[in-house]
């Protein structure tokens, strides 16, 4: 898919840095309840980490007791869902619509009225009051 924000990987590995290169660009995942924004409950907006396009609100967001940042639902039209059947699973991977980075995955199981849980990494994304 063709992204608003386009640039090469080299470009994003010296923007972001070692360990956000890694979890937003090479899809990786952090280690549960190591991330800034897991218990973080302050009003705002979740941005990309590479992007900085708003991506979540935080009245969206809720514990899921995961160790992940957990929302139950996105801003419409910011994130991009495509399935991702590694690690023998089957999941759907959420991606930044701007800049096609990798922010998690979102399941079916969430316990709000939406019934989603967006499963996060804080490297993934930002905080703005």
């Amino acid at each position: 898919m063709k992204y608003p924000i386009i640039k090469s990987e080299q470009e994003w590995k010296e923007q972001l840095g070692e360990e956000r290169f890694r979890i937003l660009r090479l899809k990786g995942t952090e280690y549960p309840h190591t991330g800034t924004y897991n218990l973080h409950f302050e009003k705002g907006t979740y941005t990309c980490g590479a992007c900085h396009e708003p991506l979540f609100e935080s009245d969206s967001k809720f514990d899921a007791h995961c160790g992940w940042p957990s929302f139950d639902e996105s801003i419409p039209g910011k994130v991009q869902y495509i399935e991702d059947s590694s690690h023998g699973m089957k999941r759907t991977e959420i991606l930044c619509a701007n800049c096609g980075s990798h922010l998690g995955h979102v399941f079916n199981d969430g316990p709000t009225k939406t019934g989603q849980r967006y499963c996060v990494n804080s490297l993934s994304i930002d905080f703005k009051e």
